[in-house]
């Protein structure tokens, strides 16, 4: 089979975050290290690496891996430069290569560059050739480009909301690589973007409308002549020129194939963009029904996700709560590192008086004096995701007791749609009457299961499912739902392998 050359480059940012990202945000890795993190992990690279291991005759070339600790706000013009820097090196010291499996997201923009996937593909292709295949995995959160189809050959992504196939797309990606090494199959690629963006319980693909749109385009993925096929739903908040949803449908030699099945699921999409919205509730109804319950209650925080984006600094339900008069216990996690720094100095057991919240987005967030908190826990921030087992980051943290609220205090940003945090902390969700979920969705057994109400709260955040109160200002209009009503007709963008060579 040849030579493979293997990266990565992964992040999702939301243009709405005030912290600018920055390259100390992410784990880089280069050659063996890099093969030796993601064998044992249930990552895209994993999934990739575990079908190359079985294939005869594949030597791998273990390039350059940038994973970020969490998502973020956009990436810093020269933070941008030095990354891609790095990983366009990787490329050309690999030599002579065959073929190329790059696990990138779709949804990460820099200060000077929009679309930094596509980027990444279109230097790659000027370094190796028109002829060598690359191949991509990405989030069903990408924001599908031209540019991205341009350059690689074939993508796949995600087809589960919450994300639950991380592995098994990297393993799609890595058998449509040595398919086209072996040259049994040629790629054509159908895109039809959708004006339209979509934030709400009905895209948890197991139980919503979307997962009946996903399971459509699984079909003709699965089906004769289907290569890849997929819905790309974007990032509602990183508000770049390109920004919406997509689908795609990549055959083998098919072009009529494409153009049909993908129009067919764009049209399945735009059937239902309307019932894909978040039904949210406003911040003193949450707090009033929480208070009138008996049993447990999430409080879904969705704009303040870290996973999308958001700078994780908000107290803003835990002040509604402390305002109300709240007594039920409550745990809850906020960024906050002069926090973590005063608990650090006090030790454990030890009691401090600081402000917690609005340390990043001070904009949006005013600090909230905790008198008297007792330093409960202390550790470096280290842990494993339960979801896939990668290795998480949150620098030093500290959970406080105070009054009858518990906060998991991070000095920087972590993915929160798992319970990893709380439980690398020793605190159990189930136990505690009330959880505010920093997340939109998460796999149900998390938090959601035997809680009396799970309430979609309307909160402020960089990643507020209220998508127009956001500002968007780069992404093309009209688009749904910040321009209502919009006309639109599918108008397919085709891709063919076979014309490169």
């Amino acid at each position: 089979m040849g030579r493979i050359l293997v990266c990565e480059c992964k992040q999702e940012i939301s243009s709405f975050n005030p912290v600018l990202g920055r390259y100390e945000d992410f784990v880089v890795t280069r050659g063996a290290e890099l093969l030796a993190y993601h064998r044992p992990i249930r990552s895209e690279m994993g999934g990739a690496l575990s079908v190359f291991d079985s294939a005869p005759g594949v030597e791998l070339v273990a390039g350059y891996s940038a994973r970020a600790v969490t998502s973020g706000g956009t990436l810093a013009a020269e933070d941008f430069k030095r990354l891609a820097s790095e990983f366009l090196q990787a490329v050309r010291e690999a030599g002579e290569i065959d073929g190329v499996y790059f696990s990138l997201h779709g949804a990460l923009a820099a200060e000077n560059e929009p679309d930094v996937e596509g980027y990444l593909l279109a230097e790659t292709r000027k370094i190796v050739g028109p002829r060598v295949p690359v191949v991509a995995s990405l989030d069903l959160h990408g924001i599908l480009t031209d540019r991205m189809l341009e350059h690689s050959d074939a993508v796949t992504l995600f087809h589960t909301y919450p994300h639950v196939d991380f592995f098994e797309t990297g393993q799609r990606a890595a058998r449509l690589l040595l398919e086209l090494l072996a040259g049994r199959i040629s790629p054509v690629a159908a895109r039809v973007p959708i004006p339209a963006l979509v934030r709400g319980d009905e895209l948890i693909t197991e139980s919503g409308l979307f997962g009946a749109v996903v399971r459509k385009a699984q079909a003709v993925e699965n089906g004769a002549g289907g290569l890849s096929a997929g819905m790309f739903i974007g990032n509602p908040f990183t508000d770049v020129p390109d920004l919406c949803s997509n689908a795609l449908v990549i055959t083998d030699g098919d072009r009529e194939q494409a153009v049909r099945e993908a129009t067919r699921l764009a049209l399945a999409f735009w059937a239902v963009r309307e019932k894909l919205q978040s039904k949210l509730t406003s911040l003193g109804e949450s707090v009033r029904l929480a208070a009138k319950a008996r049993g447990r209650v999430v409080l879904t925080d969705a704009a303040d996700a870290t996973s999308s984006g958001a700078s994780g600094d908000s107290n803003a339900i835990l002040q509604a709560l402390v305002e109300a008069g709240y007594r039920r216990t409550t745990l809850l996690p906020v960024v906050d590192l002069p926090a973590v720094k005063a608990a650090m100095q006090a030790g454990v057991g030890g009691s401090i008086s600081v402000t917690v919240g609005g340390a990043l987005d001070a904009r949006r967030f005013t600090p909230l004096l905790l008198e008297r908190a007792r330093v409960k826990l202390l550790s470096d921030g280290r842990f494993r995701s339960e979801s896939h087992g990668e290795e998480w980051f949150a620098g030093d943290t500290a959970v406080l007791n105070w009054e009858n609220y518990t906060l998991v205090v991070t000095s920087r940003p972590v993915s929160l749609y798992d319970r990893s945090l709380f439980l690398a902390h020793g605190q159990d969700p189930s136990q505690f009457e009330t959880v505010i979920v920093k997340s939109p969705h998460t796999q149900p057994h998390f938090f959601n299961e035997g809680a009396e109400l799970v309430i979609n709260v309307d909160a402020p955040g960089a990643s507020s499912a209220n998508l127009k109160s956001l500002g968007h200002t780069q992404c093309r209009r009209p688009v749904f739902p910040l321009d209502n009503p919009v006309e639109w007709t599918p108008a397919p963008h085709i891709f063919e392998w076979r014309n490169r060579r």
